[in-house]
Order: structure tokens, then sequence, then C-alpha cells
């Protein structure tokens, strides 16, 4: 699933990284460990990087030590999901509702005594606020 037409700009090229960019547009991930939210832990929201939809919010992240920020739900009605091949084995990807940038995958290792979901974001894709 692609960006949204509307929402794959050159002014949106001109705000991102290339790697945010990559990221939202052409599914990319970044390295586990080196994004910019993978151990925050400040309360707040984590946003869409190309609409600003709120996404997570902090309650939800926990840690998953996977080396991406990780959350066991997220704000109702924001998230979409594919289905991956690209590593041969089928995966959920997950995706901005609003914009339709790749935010990344969700897995069923999350914790038990929650939704037992683990949503894995690229550090990449997300704004704090």
């Amino acid at each position: 699933m692609p960006l949204k037409p509307q929402y794959d700009t050159p002014e949106l090229r001109a705000r991102l990284t290339a790697e945010q960019y990559d990221i939202v547009a052409n599914a990319a991930t970044e390295h586990g460990f080196t994004g910019a939210y993978w151990d925050k832990t400040d309360a707040g929201d984590y946003e869409c990087i190309v609409c600003h939809t709120k996404l997570f919010d902090s309650t939800l992240k926990f840690d998953s030590s996977c080396g991406w920020p990780s959350f066991y739900d997220s704000f109702p009605d924001t998230i979409e999901t594919s289905t991956d091949h690209k590593i041969g084995v089928p995966r959920t990807e997950i995706h901005c509702k609003t914009c339709g940038a790749h935010l990344g995958h969700v897995f069923i290792d999350g914790p038990r005594d929650k939704t037992g979901l683990r949503y894995c974001l690229n550090s990449g894709s997300l704004n704090f606020k």
C-alpha cells in the first residue's frame, strides 16, 4: 500500500530525511536500536510523520527488547493492514489509515495480559508530541 497521492508531494520529500521518506513511501526498515523512539519512555502521543494523525499513546508502549518502538494497541480506527511477503514469509504490514504511510508490522507476540499484539514501528515514521 503506497502513500496516498495527495500526501506524496515535493513538499513532503523536502520535509523528510531520505531515510524517513524511504520508510513511509517504500516500506523500508530502519536498523534496530538506532531510531529516536525505541527506548523513549516520556508521556505523550506518537503521530504519523506524514499527516500528523495520532496513532499511539505512550501508555500503550512496552519494552519488547526488539530495538524498535513497540505498542500493544493503537488509537481506534487509525491503522490499516496489508500482507507483506518481502522476506519470503507473510507478515502483517501496518499503515496510517489517513495517508497510507508505512509504519512497520504487527506481530502476535505482544503482552498476553493486554492484547497479545506487538505493533513494531519504525521511529522514522513517527513524531512524538
